[in-house]
C-alpha cells in the first residue's frame, strides 16, 4: 500500500515558485497569458513520439510499465500549459510563471525535457522536434520564457516521481501448487512480470488498493463453471464456436491496450476544436488514470494471484467443481500474459479510457480504432463505451480471461477513472 503524490501533497507557489524560478533565470511571477486558439498539434506530436519509443525494440526499460512515461509526459506537459495560461488547474503542482511566457513552448519544452530524461538515447530526435515547435512560437521574449517555464516543471516533476519504486527488482513469485493458484502459463513458462509494480507509488489515487475488486468466486460455484466452460470453448486455438468475427477482435486487440487508447485520443483531440490546454487536459487524465489503473490492477492480481485459463482448464479436473471438466491439451488462441488472471488488464484499462474521453466528448463520439496487431484492419464504434466493451471482451475470445476477470476488470478502470476526474 503507498501514499499518492498528487497536487493535494506538493503545491509549488507564491514564494516557493518565486525562489525556484530564480534557480532557472525565469522573471518574476505576473498573470498569465491568455488562452489562445489551436496548439493541439504540440500534444499530439509528442504523444506520436513517445508511442514510435515505446513501440520499438530497446528503449523501454523492462520492468519500468510504459504507462509510467506517458503519465510523466502528459503531466508535464499539462501542468506547463496551466502554469503559462492561468486556466484550470494543475494535477500535481502550482508553478507561478511570468504573463507572457508562451505556452505552446512551454508545453514543447517540458515534453522535451521529460522524455530526454527517460529515454536519453533518443536526444537527438526528440531537440529535432523540440526545435521544429520552438521556431514557430512568436516572439521570442514569450518563446524564452515559456521555455524556461516547461524546463521548471519537468525538473520539479521528475523530481517528485524519483524513488517511487519504479526502479525496483521485481522479486520472484513462487509459483502456486493449490487449485485456483497461480502459475507460469504455457508456451514459455516465464515468471510473473511486475511483481513490484503494485508497490509502486500511484499518481493520483491514495493508496493503489483503494478500489480493489471484490474476492475471486470459489472454484466450486456454478459462476466459476460458466465462466471457465465460456473460455474453454471460446478461447481455444482449435475453437469451432468462436465466429469469424471473434477470432479477428482476439487479434485486433493483441497489441498494448495503452497505446490503442492513446492513438484514440488523438484522433478525438484532432477531430474537436479544442485548444492547448483541452489537448493537454484529456491527455493527462487518460494517461494518470492510465498509470494508476496499471497500479491498482497489478495489486489486485498480486493480492489475488488467480490462475489464467489455460491452467485452470488443464487442470479443471483438480478444482472441485462437477461442471468442469479437465482438457489437458487445451492451448489458447492468443499467448497467456505472465501475470495472474484476475482482473483483466485490457477491460481495466479500456474502461478508464472510455470514462475520460467520454467525459470531454460526450457518449456518442464515432470511434474509429486501427491496431498495431493486424495492420490494414479498421474497427469502427458509435461511441467510447462500445469500443471498451469490444477491447474487453476480446480477451475471452482469445483465451485468456474469463468473464470473471472482465467484468472485476471494468469495474476496477471505471472506479479510478472517476477518482481521477474528480481529484
Amino acid at each position: 500500500m503507498t501514499t499518492s503524490m498528487s497536487r493535494r501533497h506538493l503545491l509549488v507557489t507564491s514564494g516557493a515558485a518565486a525562489a525556484a524560478l530564480a534557480t532557472t533565470g525565469l522573471p518574476s511571477p505576473a498573470a498569465a497569458a491568455p488562452v489562445r486558439p489551436g496548439g493541439t498539434d504540440v500534444v499530439l506530436a509528442w504523444n506520436r513520439e513517445l508511442l514510435a519509443i515505446v513501440r520499438t525494440a530497446g528503449p523501454q526499460p523492462a520492468t519500468v510499465h510504459p504507462t509510467r512515461s506517458f503519465a510523466l509526459l502528459h503531466a508535464a506537459i499539462h501542468d506547463a500549459v496551466v502554469a503559462t495560461t492561468g486556466a484550470g488547474r494543475p494535477y500535481l503542482f502550482t508553478v507561478d510563471v511570468p504573463g507572457h511566457a508562451a505556452p505552446e513552448a512551454a508545453a514543447a519544452q517540458a515534453a522535451h525535457d521529460m522524455l530526454a530524461a527517460l529515454y536519453p538515447a533518443r536526444a537527438a530526435a526528440l531537440a529535432d522536434l523540440l526545435a521544429g515547435q520552438l521556431a514557430a512560437v512568436t516572439p521570442p521574449a514569450a518563446r524564452a520564457a515559456g521555455v524556461r517555464a516547461g524546463q521548471l516543471v519537468a525538473r520539479l516533476l521528475l523530481g517528485l516521481r524519483t524513488g517511487d519504486g519504479s526502479g525496483a527488482t521485481p522479486p520472484v513469485l513462487p509459483p502456486g501448487t493449490a487449485p485456483g493458484q497461480y502459475r507460469p502459463t504455457p508456451p514459455a513458462f516465464a515468471p510473473a512480470a511486475f511483481t513490484h509494480w503494485a508497490a509502486v507509488t500511484p499518481f493520483v489515487l491514495d493508496r493503489a488498493d483503494r478500489f480493489r475488486p471484490g474476492p475471486y468466486p470459489a472454484l466450486s460455484s456454478a459462476r466459476y463453471a460458466k465462466a471457465l466452460n465460456e473460455v474453454a470453448a471460446t478461447g481455444r486455438d482449435t475453437s469451432t464456436t468462436r465466429t469469424a468475427d471473434e477470432t479477428v477482435r482476439a487479434r485486433f486487440w493483441a497489441a498494448p491496450i495503452w497505446n490503442y487508447w492513446n492513438e484514440i485520443a488523438q484522433s478525438a483531440v484532432a477531430g474537436s476544436r479544442g485548444n492547448l490546454l483541452v489537448a493537454a487536459r484529456v491527455f493527462a487524465r487518460l494517461n494518470l488514470a492510465f498509470a494508476d489503473a496499471v497500479i491498482a490492477f497489478y495489486e489486485a492480481k498480486y493480492h489475488y494471484r488467480i490462475w489464467r485459463p489455460v491452467t485452470a482448464i488443464r487442470l479443471a479436473g483438480e478444482d472441485g467443481n462437477p461442471a468442469t471438466g479437465g482438457v489437458p491439451d487445451w492451448s489458447s488462441l492468443a499467448t497467456t500474459p505472465a501475470d495472474p488472471a484476475y482482473p483483466g488488464a485490457h477491460s481495466v484499462v479500456s474502461q478508464a479510457g472510455a470514462l475520460v474521453l467520454r467525459q470531454e466528448y460526450g457518449p456518442r463520439w464515432p470511434v474509429e480504432v486501427r491496431s498495431e496487431a493486424l495492420p490494414g484492419v479498421v474497427r469502427r464504434f458509435p461511441s467510447f463505451q462500445d469500443a471498451a466493451d469490444e477491447a474487453g471482451l476480446s480477451r475471452i475470445a482469445s483465451g485468456v480471461h474469463t468473464r470473471l476477470d472482465h467484468d472485476a476488470g471494468r469495474q476496477l478502470g471505471h472506479d479510478v477513472a472517476a477518482f481521477v476526474l474528480r481529484s
